[in-house]
């Protein structure tokens, strides 16, 4: 635990996010980066299997006693929902078929949301990849806390509720930060997502409605996996805004522990980006990294200089461009 005392405002910074300059420094490199800028069409395969998954389970646990619905909406619901989760952040990203099939993605990545129980893949598209172009950008970049966040969330305790409260954090902070009109892909990804919840519910019942809404929010919250919310850009040693995760959860994750081949490289899957860290090694080797997303979460409880304002923050200048 650290000795000194918590932060009292985002660390400013007046210097652009290093990723862009890497990203020139290691293609004049390493050229061959570039053969890796294509879809990963097994990304689709995947997402299918998993949306079949969920659908077997509403149906295993629509008979099952309340005790037995929560215990697998926490140990294999919350997995595979978290785990959806981070697929849609690859198809934002046009990984599943290409930016020249740009629609292809949104319509998939809708498809893909549905055993998450709440609309989610074309808003999060939009503000992800204002995340991307202007990381810590005052206003723009949603992944940034508020400052009732890091003012109020400043206890150990009030520290782990926050992470319990994750998924509701994410879904109010662009509505307070960084509002956009709604557009006609989010309406359509609306009334896909009750569709289908409605239809699951005349099926399989309430049971099957708690699995699917419950599974989502305990597997953004309170989880192992997400420690990478924190891990990613929360500054743990000055001075240092992306971090990487090299530990086996990758597994369940598309790989997005790996965060600064990915802020680097956001075109390449995610699949992809160990070869990327293989090949520019000496770029990454001796950047901070994580071995253990669950250690992240505790060292952010316990460690009292360690909060929601443990981000840089910029002011942005001239034009801004958002999706």
């Amino acid at each position: 635990m650290g000795n000194s005392v918590a932060r009292e405002d985002f660390e400013w910074v007046y210097t652009d996010q290093p990723h862009a300059d890497r990203r020139k420094e290691i293609l004049a490199k390493h050229p061959e980066i570039k053969a890796l800028m294509k879809p990963d069409y097994n990304l689709i395969w995947v997402v299918v299997l998993m949306v079949l998954a969920q659908l077997t389970a509403f149906y295993l646990v629509k008979d099952l006693d309340w005790k037995w619905v929560v215990f697998w909406s926490y140990v294999f619901g919350s997995c595979i929902s978290h785990s959806m989760t981070l697929a849609i952040h690859e198809i934002s990203h046009n990984s599943a078929f290409g930016n020249s099939k740009a629609m292809w993605n949104r319509w998939f990545g809708i498809f893909a949301n549905l055993p998450l129980g709440l609309p989610y893949s074309i808003s999060f598209k939009r503000y992800h990849m204002d995340h991307h172009r202007y990381l810590g950008g005052d206003g723009i970049d949603v992944d940034i806390p508020t400052n009732f966040e890091g003012w109020f969330f400043c206890t150990p305790f009030r520290k782990f509720m926050w992470i319990v409260l994750q998924p509701f954090f994410y879904a109010i902070r662009p509505l307070c930060i960084n509002p956009k009109p709604i557009t006609r892909l989010e309406i359509i990804n609306l009334l896909a997502q009750l569709s289908f919840d409605v239809v699951i519910y005349y099926l399989w019942g309430v049971k099957s409605i708690f699995y699917m809404l419950a599974g989502s929010v305990l597997g953004l919250g309170l989880h192992p996996i997400s420690g990478h919310f924190i891990a990613e850009h929360y500054m743990f040693l000055k001075g240092h805004e992306t971090y990487s995760y090299y530990g086996p959860l990758n597994l369940l994750t598309f790989n997005v522990g790996y965060h600064n081949e990915h802020h680097d490289f956001p075109n390449i899957p995610g699949k992809s980006l160990p070869l990327v860290k293989k090949i520019a090694a000496e770029y990454y080797d001796n950047l901070p990294q994580y071995n253990s997303w669950i250690k992240v979460l505790y060292d952010f409880v316990m460690d009292d200089t360690i909060s929601p304002y443990s981000r840089m923050k910029r002011q942005l200048k001239g034009e801004v461009k958002q999706d």
